[in-house]
């Protein structure tokens, strides 16, 4: 098989050839391999290569429903055993995981191909995917800009053609934010449906969904039927949908009812283009029989971005901690930016985080009354698109004199001041669309129905109801079909040098 036929193909295809007898997964891996090696170089996509690893995956007999097929997981929370999960930091490269994630379990059972990790923010706690130890990851598209966060690797390697589909998760907007910066479909499960663990079952109290970025709808399905099946340990028992998801993609979605708006929730400004994204896709999907009309739940988003940003920090700093304690570290050897926000969670009283949290009660109420009335919510994924490469960087003057003034516990004073809710109001600035549906735990969403007029991707996003993963399934594939986006790809040039 030829480098442009491998292309050609979603992972459901391969998986296709692969069980006819029409290529050897062996084959499938040496092309991936070697696209990586081509590629990576100009993204930076891989923080760990497992060839070998690979190799011996390739050559198992296993009859799942992706077999063969190769794979990359996210170097963050996805634990493959005797390997190490980074985090994307330095301090954890060194420490192997002592038995795989439910999701990497479940994924080597379906004859995923795994041969390497992913980059990610360290923690997985920004928007972009730039860290000291592994640097600046790339998007394929433009490689003077970011592909999103913090499931970046694996939205520049699917993008580079160098997987088909690749591990993911989303914690404050991390599947979409990446699919809408690199032209990929991202859909987010609703709270609990795909299992955690073991070693975590609840990451940030159900805000986290494992999951995956994939250039088709129909792989994204056939992944939420190999990781949505009921984990006895786990601490939600979710309904899922009645019919496999897979058959969401050919099973003609009802006439909906959609309400959109393009408002910053931050009452930030919103680029033209996100603007116009929004716009086409509701022209679209009146063409398609829909209706679609303006509309949004009654939310503070300000407050919002205040409660998410008060449990986000409080958990940074618990792994911040925990890291340091597993691999005797100090807080010195993170990134800037994790050491603050670590600063500022430990400034966070007991009393402060179960007030915030205890108020994502009111935010899911107020979206519950918006679906009384809509199916779903249709806004940009991002409110500009993809950023440049250093454009949000802590400046390098930061490096030297924040850190003793975080010993000294500026933390708390941080916390409690308008700067405070300055920064954040700027660091949600260009993402301000996607953690509602996280706090909610609502599924969501970013289909790729909008490049810019200088071809840059940028995505839209859907938020539905509870339980809505197969309806979204279903509408994505109507507007695959009606605006068929994979054969869309970067320019080999910008790529290959």
């Amino acid at each position: 098989m030829r480098y442009d036929e491998y292309r050609a193909y979603d992972a459901v295809g391969l998986a296709g050839l692969v069980a006819r007898g029409e290529v050897h997964a062996g084959e499938l891996l040496e092309l991936a391999v070697e696209r990586c090696a081509r590629v990576d170089p100009a993204i930076n996509a891989v923080s760990l290569l497992m060839e070998e690893n690979g190799q011996e995956l390739a050559r198992r007999e296993v009859a799942g429903p992706l077999a063969g097929v190769p794979f990359l997981i996210k170097d963050l929370a996805q634990d493959y055993a005797g390997f190490p999960t980074s985090a994307g930091t330095g301090p954890l490269r060194s420490v192997p995981a002592r038995e795989h994630s439910i999701a990497v379990r479940r994924w080597l059972d379906a004859g995923l191909v795994i041969f390497g990790k992913t980059t990610t923010p360290e923690f997985g706690s920004k928007g972009i995917t730039e860290t000291r130890t592994f640097g600046a990851t790339r998007n394929p598209w433009d490689t003077d800009r970011t592909p999103g966060g913090s499931s970046g690797g694996s939205a520049a390697a699917v993008a580079a053609g160098i997987a088909p589909v690749a591990g993911a998760s989303d914690g404050g907007g991390s599947i979409r934010i990446p699919a809408a910066c690199t032209g990929l479909f991202g859909l987010k499960a609703g709270r609990g449906l795909i299992p955690s663990g073991p070693v975590l079952g609840d990451p940030l109290f159900g805000a986290v969904s494992e999951g995956v970025l994939s250039r088709s709808v129909r792989d994204t399905a056939v992944m939420f039927d190999i990781l949505s099946p009921l984990d006895p340990g786990a601490p939600y028992a979710v309904p899922r949908a009645e019919r496999p998801y897979l058959d969401a993609v050919t099973d003609p979605v009802r006439r909906l009812r959609i309400g959109f708006t393009h408002t910053s929730p931050q009452g930030t400004a919103v680029d033209a283009e996100a603007v116009r994204a929004v716009e086409d896709a509701a022209a679209l999907l009146e063409s398609l029989g829909h209706t679609v009309e303006p509309a949004a739940p009654e939310i503070d988003g300000r407050r919002l971005g205040m409660d998410f940003m008060t449990v986000w920090t409080a958990w940074c700093a618990a792994e911040l901690a925990e890291a340091c304690r597993e691999t005797g570290a100090s807080t010195a050897d993170f990134d800037i930016d994790t050491q603050v926000l670590a600063a500022v969670g430990r400034a966070v009283s007991s009393p402060e985080l179960l007030l915030a949290h205890a108020r994502w009660t009111g935010y899911t109420r107020a979206l519950a009354e918006f679906h009384e009335t809509y199916d779903l919510l249709l806004t940009p994924s991002l409110a500009e698109p993809p950023l440049r490469i250093g454009q949000h960087r802590t400046p390098a003057i930061a490096d030297t004199a924040l850190p003793p003034l975080l010993r000294l516990g500026v933390g708390k004073v941080l916390s409690r001041t308008g700067f405070y809710r300055d920064l954040v109001t700027a660091n949600l600035a260009a993402v301000p669309f996607t953690q509602l549906a996280n706090i909610t735990g609502r599924p969501a969403m970013s289909v790729p129905t909008h490049w810019t007029a200088g071809g840059l991707p940028l995505g839209t996003q859907f938020v539905g109801r509870p339980g809505s993963e197969y309806l979204l399934l279903q509408l994505a594939a109507e507007i695959e079909t009606a605006r068929p986006w994979f054969d869309r790809h970067p320019d080999e040039a910008g790529l290959l040098g």
